[in-house]
């Protein structure tokens, strides 16, 4: 079903942008700055790529869609912490290195404010495609795509703030939050007594900056206008 839809949207993106001749591409490249909320990790502290490439659609002066396509890394990130032994003589540290990597395809509806400031919300799904873990400097080998335990599909809500800085150039900073778990986890302190279960959620920030092509100042409502056959 997910798939049906968002094919759908990009051929509804696409044709919108052609018929009208107000397509627009987008070329993107930044970072993440992310932390995986209910994993007793805190802070941003795992930094990772957000590339890739996008439509925008302008529906008129101040409203516009956009999708893109995109390769993010997310995670999380501690280091060393103490320094023990278990009972087996295992080293403990405390330190503790997630990386996620994903291909995502964020939606969003953006308002453009006198073409300075640009703000969108919107939402994406997520398809993880990379991790590994480690704890305690050890890598967990059972932690893979195939078998879990982080689900392979993330669905976030986004908010997105951008400016126009040179030309077509512009500076993005986006912010995202998983809409659901994207794991659940029991943990134990170093005697291996429980402690509690948490859930777990991708927290991101993103510092991208975008290149727009084709960025001609054409809406789809002014093309309309000048070509009333595009509405028939």
């Amino acid at each position: 079903m997910k798939r049906i839809l968002l094919l759908t949207v990009v051929a509804l993106l696409i044709t919108i942008g052609a018929k009208a001749q107000v397509f627009k591409g987008m070329v993107i490249g930044g970072f993440n700055l992310t932390q995986v909320d209910g994993d007793e990790v805190y802070g941003f502290d795992r930094i990772g790529a957000n590339i890739g490439a996008g439509v925008f659609v302008p529906i008129d002066n101040n409203w516009g869609l956009s999708m893109e396509t995109l390769f993010t890394m997310k995670g999380s990130y501690q280091g060393d912490q103490y320094l023990l032994s278990d009972s087996l003589g295992n080293r403990l540290t405390g330190s503790y290195d997630l990386r996620l990597n994903y291909v995502e395809i964020p939606l969003l509806v953006h308002y453009n404010d006198r073409d300075r400031i640009t703000v969108g919300v919107g939402f994406s799904y997520a398809r993880l495609v990379g991790v590994t873990e480690k704890e305690h400097g050890v890598e967990i080998t059972s932690t893979t795509v195939k078998d879990g335990p982080y689900k392979t599909s993330d669905y976030s809500l986004l908010a997105d703030v951008r400016l126009r800085i040179y030309k077509s150039l512009l500076l993005n900073v986006r912010y995202s939050y998983s809409l659901a778990k994207i794991r659940t986890r029991d943990f134990y302190n170093v005697d291996g007594v429980y402690l509690r279960t948490r859930e777990q959620y991708n927290n991101t920030i993103s510092v991208r900056f975008i290149w727009m092509f084709n960025d001609l100042g054409l809406t789809l409502s002014n093309v309309k206008k000048a070509n009333p056959t595009l509405e028939k």
